[in-house]
């Protein structure tokens, strides 16, 4: 495809194909799946390219049907994929997922190891028109694949400080694709200080930062340079600590309610392309933690990780509906 001007937003990581099963039971017993997209970084994609960003991503997809299933599906949703490489010697990564129980995390099995996402390294970064670019949204998930996706995250989080670009880091947690919790702990710690805004659920941030409370969570990162700390509390809300017109500024913002739960994956995704959108647009903090709980909460109505987010119209409309409970 003919590509127009660089994109001024990047994600970057592993999108996979993904199976979803069509009704309830153990994963070894389903007969019957819907082919889905998955992963962290694109699903952020997704979600800012539906309000009218320019957004591209970077990774690598196999030189299999599954690569061109991904491809398909975020060009089709606005996503720029000048930066998606295939490679001919490594798979696509794959996922099944259970049909979740209402209000509970699904069951999920991977097919990941040695994937071609799994072999990015810094030498993909070089290629990405960094001057161009206003933002940079990372997560934990690449610096877990591998060394080489790490030193990849590494680089990116270099050559945007040095461009100017504002950097965003959602921990997005993978304890079972890390050596310990240790090695997690210091490797993401040293990438979210590189970043203007951290985003990590009070889960997460207490492991990060082996402290209790949000206000001492934000602590831990403002003391390192960090210019804001936005914690998700789950159906409570989210909490916010960071400067505004040079002084500290700390609140929570209230959940938004749902009337059933389907399924929670994809609910921190969905809150960071509200909190991001908002931020990107001009809007004051607080407005974004609402709009990311605003979109949080539509993620978790839809069995899909990213079906749920809204396009810009969609979003108008829950905006204008729903009160603001800033």
């Amino acid at each position: 495809m003919t590509h127009s001007a660089p994109p001024e937003l990047l994600t970057f990581g592993e999108a996979m194909t993904m199976f979803v099963a069509e009704c309830h039971g153990e994963l070894s017993t389903i007969e019957r799946f819907t082919r889905r997209i998955a992963g962290a970084d694109n699903n952020v994609a997704i979600g800012l390219a539906r309000l009218g960003f320019k957004v591209g991503w970077l990774s690598r997809v196999g030189e299999d049907v599954f690569g061109t299933f991904i491809r398909r599906t975020l060009e089709a949703e606005g996503v720029d994929c000048r930066h998606l490489g295939v490679d001919p010697e490594h798979p696509t990564g794959l996922l099944f997922k259970e049909r979740a129980q209402e209000g509970t995390d699904p069951n999920v099995t991977y097919f990941r190891r040695g994937s071609a996402a799994s072999h990015l390294s810094p030498d993909d970064a070089e290629a990405v028109d960094i001057a161009a670019l206003r933002h940079l949204h990372a997560t934990g998930i690449p610096p877990a694949l591998s060394e080489s996706a790490r030193a990849l995250s590494f680089r990116f989080f270099e050559r945007a400080r040095a461009a100017g670009a504002s950097i965003s880091f959602d921990p997005n947690l993978r304890p079972r694709l890390w050596g310990s919790d240790k090695e997690m702990r210091e490797t993401l710690n040293r990438l979210a200080v590189g970043a203007d805004w951290v985003l990590p659920g009070l889960a997460e941030g207490r492991l990060l930062t082996e402290r209790e409370h949000p206000e001492a969570i934000a602590d831990f990162y403002l003391s390192r340079g960090v210019s804001a700390v936005i914690i998700k509390l789950g159906p409570e809300g989210s909490y916010y600590r960071g400067i505004l017109s040079g002084q500290e500024e700390s609140f929570i913002v209230a959940g938004c309610p749902v009337d059933r739960v389907i399924d929670t994956v994809g609910a921190g995704d969905g809150f960071a392309v509200g909190v991001i959108s908002a931020l990107l647009d001009g809007q004051d903090p607080r407005k974004a933690l609402w709009r990311g709980n605003l979109i949080g909460a539509q993620a978790v109505q839809v069995i899909g990780d990213m079906e749920g987010l809204p396009t810009c119209e969609r979003l108008t409309v829950l905006e204008g509906i729903l009160p603001d409970i800033s």
